[in-house]
């Protein structure tokens, strides 16, 4: 019996390994070396088998790629290594800038590039431990992600274990997932067929799809994924970016069959000079290609900014173009006040989504451009996402068009619109105008501001249209009354509502501070700013000069945070959402016992999460980086570490354990 049993786990492991070597030979190399019906045969056998021998069945058996149920909803996932955005450039000019500014930082080092395509799909960082896949997660805002495990496990070209020959056991990977056009176009024809919407574009329809609730429904879809990153491996890390692509090739993951490397910017911009013209010619979306440092050590040198890596840059190239009807031009009112024209276009597709309007920017924009209302018009999707008119087509003119004039009320609440000496932009002065409150409670509740869930655009529009919310702090004052009395809102749903309010009171201070909406303050600078102050009030009493002496904010952030707090009715909306128990205070002080000390972790930690190990230092005036650099002074080593461990025992940088750490900032 037990030789029998043995049998039988021999010939399922058999099996398993077969299917994975013709997945690869069908889904990552292109060159099947079986028929379909072969190959069904084999998933069939060992299907047979783990019914009869469930108690055998392996964790990562490629029968377990379409889990049966659906899962509740997605678990956030904290990255490893944050996945940054890349800077873009749309010139070749530009190009050479960033080449001379990776030079200069460098010190004159020679530097060698790689060139890939950029896909337009869907970010995704995939953890394998011990060679078996165990996570796969979405970008999410780069810090942390969610979890969509059960659907990258349905991805054919996705390796379930990682090839043992190619020396990979614990990594974490990064890619793009994608649909192919032909995918694409046989998605959406079966879509139209029965009854439903087509998708937009193939990054929309990836996008949807590996955001499944239901497994079944990626796995019907043809999805493909393609990786271009070894983000972290408890291996020795190869030297290059170059080196790394060889390792996931032979660890069964599929990668850019267009990668080259060039010595010089002359052979990256003639390169991608060629693919400019090409793009057409592989069968999935290209906006560019990326061009990145090849080795290692260089890139993390280079290091990154608190949204980009200094190492990398995405070319994109010039915007797919088409014509169309200028219908009108509408106006829309900001939260600030401003009145943006907006063009009302007849639809049209543009790089595979349907456009109907464009941003006009301000009436200065129109005035330049000469556009007239009736006009044909060139439309692009700038970086081939934001919609914009390029020129009118002026030889199609009829004489029935006609000229655009700017309103001189605002078209929202009729005030007076008044344009600044020196500004570009009229703007609407009355702040009682439900358009700008709507923008304002938008901003407001949006994820990195208050991130108050649920309030989407038409129940912002509800409340201020029933004037139940007048102001940013009427949303604290709001019962269970005022909104079960909305449409569309049930029990569950005002509760819910009532308790994201209620959480979102405790969102730390410089939320607080972004969520105001005060002109040219961003996230990182209200955080900067919250972090130097300390409370709203050592901030509503700071001069242009004490403002103007934090890092990052110059005379025009000043001057308009200053203006902000010299408002009256600002004032008041403070001192309404201080009484009702928002935060107005940080616990990052100035200075601090780790002031001017950067610390770095690499592993995981036991005690707390990376993000709380960062808000622990930040809290006492230190801040984190991302990589071992000559400013490192500490590096936290946790569980499993990564090749920053190595490298910073090479530069003789102090190596604190956990209990070391914890030790450090105060706690046991």
């Amino acid at each position: 019996m037990r030789d029998a049993r043995e049998d039988v786990r021999k010939r399922m492991a058999e099996l398993a390994e077969l299917i994975s070597y013709h997945d690869r030979k069908y889904y990552v190399e292109d060159s099947p070396e079986i028929s379909d019906y072969e190959y069904d045969m084999l998933m069939k056998e060992l299907s047979s088998l783990e019914a009869e021998h469930p108690d055998l069945m392996r964790p990562d058996s490629p029968t377990r790629r379409v889990p049966g149920q659906p899962v509740a909803g997605f678990a956030p996932v904290e990255h490893r290594v944050s996945m940054l955005s890349l800077d873009n450039c749309y010139s070749e000019d530009e190009l050479r800038e960033y080449d001379r500014r990776v030079g200069r930082w460098l010190g004159g080092e020679q530097v060698e590039y790689m060139v890939e395509l950029k896909i337009d799909g869907l970010g995704i960082a995939l953890l394998y431990e011990n060679g078996a896949l165990i996570r796969g997660a979405t970008r999410g805002d780069g810090s942390v992600g969610e979890d969509v495990t059960s659907n990258v496990k349905t991805i054919r070209s996705i390796p379930l274990r990682l090839d043992p020959a190619s020396g990979l056991s614990t990594a974490e990977v990064r890619g793009e997932v994608f649909l192919s056009l032909k995918g694409f176009r046989e998605l959406n024809s079966e879509r139209e067929e029965a009854g439903q919407q087509p998708f937009a574009n193939p990054r929309n329809a990836a996008a949807g799809s590996i955001r499944q609730l239901d497994p079944k429904i990626a796995a019907s879809r043809p999805l493909d994924a393609i990786f271009y990153s070894l983000s972290h491996s408890a291996d020795a890390m190869p030297n290059t970016h170059s080196e790394c692509l060889e390792v996931l090739r032979k660890a069964g993951l599929k990668t850019s069959p267009v990668v080259r490397r060039f010595s010089s910017i002359d052979d990256v911009i003639a390169h991608i000079r060629d693919w400019g013209s090409r793009r057409d010619e592989v069968d999935y979306e290209i906006d560019g290609m990326v061009v990145k440092v090849d080795s290692l050590d260089q890139q993390a040198r280079l290091g990154s900014t608190a949204k980009n890596p200094r190492w990398a840059i995405a070319y994109k190239f010039p915007a797919k173009q088409m014509t169309t009807r200028l219908l009108d031009i509408a106006i829309q009112v900001g939260r600030t006040g401003a009145m943006t024209p907006v063009a009302v276009l007849e639809p049209v597709e543009v790089g595979g989504v349907t456009v109907s309007r464009a941003t006009l920017h301000n009436e200065g924009e129109v005035e330049r451009k000469g556009l007239m209302i009736g006009d044909r018009g060139l439309v692009e999707r700038a970086g081939d996402v934001i919609p914009q008119i390029v020129k009118p087509v002026v030889e199609g003119r009829s004489g029935n068009e006609k000229p655009f004039r700017m309103p001189s009320k605002c078209p929202v609440c009729g005030s007076e619109a008044i344009r600044e000496e020196g500004e570009a932009v009229r703007r609407c002065y009355n702040a009682s105008c439900p358009a700008q409150v709507k923008e304002r409670l938008r901003h407001f509740c949006s994820r990195d501001a208050m991130d108050v869930e649920g309030f989407g655009p038409a129940l912002i529009d509800q409340l201020v249209d029933s004037h139940a919310v007048e102001s940013v702090a009427d949303l604290y004052g709001l019962d269970y009354d005022s909104l079960i009395a909305l449409e569309g809102i049930a029990d569950r749903s005002a509760r819910s509502l009532l308790e994201a309010i209620d959480a979102s009171k405790g969102k730390d201070f410089g939320r607080v501070l972004f969520a105001l909406g005060i002109r040219h303050v961003g996230f990182t600078t209200a955080r900067d700013l919250a972090g130097h102050f300390g409370s709203v009030d050592a901030l509503m009493s700071a001069s242009v000069e004490d403002l103007s002496g934090v890092p990052g904010v110059g005379s025009v952030v000043a001057a308009s945070v200053r203006g902000f707090f010299d408002n009256d009715s600002n004032v008041a909306l403070v001192s309404r959402l201080r009484d009702f128990d928002v935060s107005m205070t940080t616990s990052r002080r100035a200075a601090g016992p780790l002031q001017s000390k950067t610390f770095l972790f690499t592993g995981e930690l036991e005690s707390m999460t990376r993000s709380e190990a960062r808000a622990a230092v930040e809290s006492l005036g230190g801040k984190v980086g991302t990589y071992v650099t000559k400013a490192t002074n500490y590096v936290v080593v946790g569980a499993d570490p990564g090749s920053k461990a190595e490298k910073a025992r090479r530069m003789r940088k102090p190596i604190l354990s956990e209990a070391e750490f914890l030790a450090m900032i105060g706690r046991k």
